[in-house]
């Protein structure tokens, strides 16, 4: 639902069952089915200015309900995101679940202002889709008991990006790739550890050699 022709917040229930493998090999934690499900306070300040701002990047998407799935994972005023502005036109995002408002604003931004202009300036193409691993998934953090971000739809692991002439740039192949992929992947990872709390790319282990994780919140830990 494009926000900027869909002024009322139509409140959309997610329905999600299973916990499938964690794209970044991170031990999975059992979803068990939403026990409750109310509609988001949408008619919170915070909130409202959220999917105003959202609206107006022209970004494609849809406000869904509030749920909460036991285990201490939820997705909390999220929307479900298709698709971002570009400065050309839309950005395809796939694979996407449930994405925690202020998130799905950071990465819009990004997507905008860091991927395609690198793209365009580095590789010499436009971007026109954003391949994600996922957003929202309920499992801890490796090796610790605590809950990942990706637990509250607070985290995004993208894995690749495709352009306009038909390349396909991933993390897993491109890292060190050829020149301008090392250069154009180097560049968006610098770009987004300037927007998101939280950055974890291949050299910060071989858990994350095929994507970038990116994560909501008010810290600077890029990796």
């Amino acid at each position: 639902m494009d926000m900027r022709r869909y002024p009322a917040l139509a409140l959309l229930p997610l329905a999600l069952a299973g916990c499938g493998v964690s794209p970044d090999n991170r031990e999975p934690v059992a979803r068990p089915a939403a026990t409750t499900s109310t509609g988001a306070n949408w008619e919170k300040p915070q909130a409202r200015q959220c999917v105003a701002e959202l609206g107006s990047s022209g970004a494609d998407f849809a406000p869904l309900a509030d749920r909460y799935y036991g285990a201490g994972c939820t997705a909390l005023d999220s929307v479900q995101l298709e698709r971002v502005g570009g400065d050309l036109g839309p950005l395809t995002v796939t694979n996407l679940g449930p994405l925690a408002c202020p998130l799905a604003n950071t990465f819009a931004a990004w997507a905008r202002y860091g991927v395609d202009r690198a793209a365009r300036q580095i590789l010499g193409s436009p971007l026109v889709r954003i391949e994600t691993m996922g957003s929202y998934s309920c499992r801890n953090v490796a090796g610790t008991g605590r809950l990942s971000a990706h637990s509250r739809a607070e985290a995004i692991d993208v894995s690749a990006f495709v352009l306009a002439d038909g390349r396909r740039i991933s993390l897993v192949s491109g890292w060190n790739g050829s020149e301008q992929e090392r250069a154009f992947l180097r560049t968006i990872h610098r770009s987004a550890c300037k927007r998101f709390g939280t950055v974890l790319g291949p050299d910060y282990n071989a858990a994350h050699r095929d994507h970038l994780h990116l994560e909501h919140g008010s810290g600077s830990f890029c990796r």
